[in-house]
């Protein structure tokens, strides 16, 4: 489980350092940035996929992700004696993430490439990158280190050697060593790791217009794990029927929707879901289904994974639910969260009172200060304790 989330350079998120509990509710206005956290761990997560370069592309490039504000915001400045200006910079510029778990911790530093690589001017280039065991870094803990291309076992990390294993000296700028790297002989925290990250999965919506994939028949297929647009709703339903939680899908169907039941229709290898509902004469099929339904049981598809990551990420799971599914959802949630670390992004007081009433739900309410994020009551007793590998 991951224990400590950090982010630092990245949009609003100029240092912020987060705990983490088994289920936890992000909070907070319009712009505080929670979409940025959810973007962050999202990051996070292509850092095993070795698409993270990639995915900053989409967002306008390293220039268009990093830190609008000034390098440090002055204690003056923020009584309001003196407007906001930008310094000279005194560090390198830098995008980091990382998080700290059991038993292995991870961290990765982007930056610009080196002025003689032009070409691609845009793309961030990996300065380090770092694993550690426990959760706070210290050189004595690190146990395989990157520092630009060269990645290298920390000494004494096998028994056979006292002194730094270089595991390669060429890694390219563009590539996460999570992704290129495999040596479970000698460094099986990188496979760890890496598989670990993988795993992990992100909602953030589900497309249910007219026109959408799901009310359409779907060639059926043994499906463990909901995809993220939801394509494979049927066949995930008819997976969690026959090898999971059979009993947990009925009750959490009958929750919401007192008096039904899902089921899967098959014709020619074809699955389609199929809604009974009480006082009706047939089932309603997918196309029939209203937009809130439908996406309730694509909710209900993916909490309910037979295979259960270590961490699931929700970016608004209300979106387009009426208000009366909302308790049930949370309920849906609170039970997922008793396999998997959960992080839900939430704009609706309903789902935030109803998740706030469990006591094992940690409430994150993110604010600004200065355009930066920040978390509401931190102190220096609170806040986790963090440190970044030095370039």
């Amino acid at each position: 489980m991951i224990h400590t989330l950090a982010v630092s350079g990245y949009r609003s998120l100029r240092n912020l350092v987060l705990p983490l509990g088994r289920l936890n509710l992000v909070t907070g206005a319009n712009g505080t940035g929670k979409s940025s956290l959810y973007r962050a761990l999202r990051l996070l997560g292509d850092a095993a996929l070795n698409t993270v370069v990639a995915s900053l592309a989409r967002e306008g490039g390293l220039p268009s992700t990093l830190w609008a504000g000034p390098e440090t915001i002055a204690r003056s400045v923020r009584k309001g004696e003196f407007p906001v200006e930008g310094t000279p910079r005194q560090k390198t510029v830098s995008l980091k993430l990382g998080f700290a778990g059991d038993p292995y911790s991870y961290c990765i530093d982007l930056g610009y490439p080196p002025p003689a690589q032009t070409a691609f001017p845009l793309d961030p280039a990996i300065k380090r990158e770092c694993i550690w065991h426990g959760g706070i870094y210290r050189r004595a803990s690190v146990l395989v280190d990157r520092n630009n291309r060269l990645v290298q076992l920390a000494p004494g990390t096998t028994a056979k050697h006292e002194e730094p294993v270089v595991l390669t000296k060429d890694l390219s700028s563009t590539d996460s060593m999570l992704a290129t790297i495999g040596d479970p002989q000698r460094a099986p925290e990188m496979l760890a790791v890496r598989e670990s990250i993988r795993g992990w999965r992100f909602y953030e919506g589900f497309r249910t217009d007219s026109a959408s994939p799901v009310r359409t028949p779907q060639v059926g297929t043994f499906t463990p794990v909901l995809n993220n647009d939801g394509t494979d709703l049927p066949a995930a339903l008819k997976t969690i029927r026959l090898f999971g939680d059979r009993a947990a899908l009925d009750r959490t169907v009958e929750d919401a929707f007192p008096g039904s039941h899902v089921d899967v229709d098959e014709q020619g290898g074809r699955f389609e879901v199929r809604l009974r509902q009480h006082g009706l004469l047939r089932p309603l099929s997918a196309a029939e289904l209203s937009d809130g339904t439908l996406r309730y049981l694509l909710w209900t598809a993916a909490l309910l994974t037979p295979r259960a990551p270590e961490l699931m990420v929700l970016n608004e799971p209300e979106t387009s639910l009426h208000p009366d599914l909302l308790p049930a959802l949370a309920r849906l949630i609170v039970h997922a969260a008793e396999t998997t670390q959960l992080v839900v992004v939430s704009h609706s007081q309903l789902l935030i009172q109803a998740l706030g009433l469990n006591p094992k739900c940690s409430r994150l309410h993110l604010e600004k200060s200065f355009g930066e994020t920040v978390l509401e009551g931190r102190t220096l007793f609170n806040t986790p304790k963090w440190e970044w590998p030095v370039r």
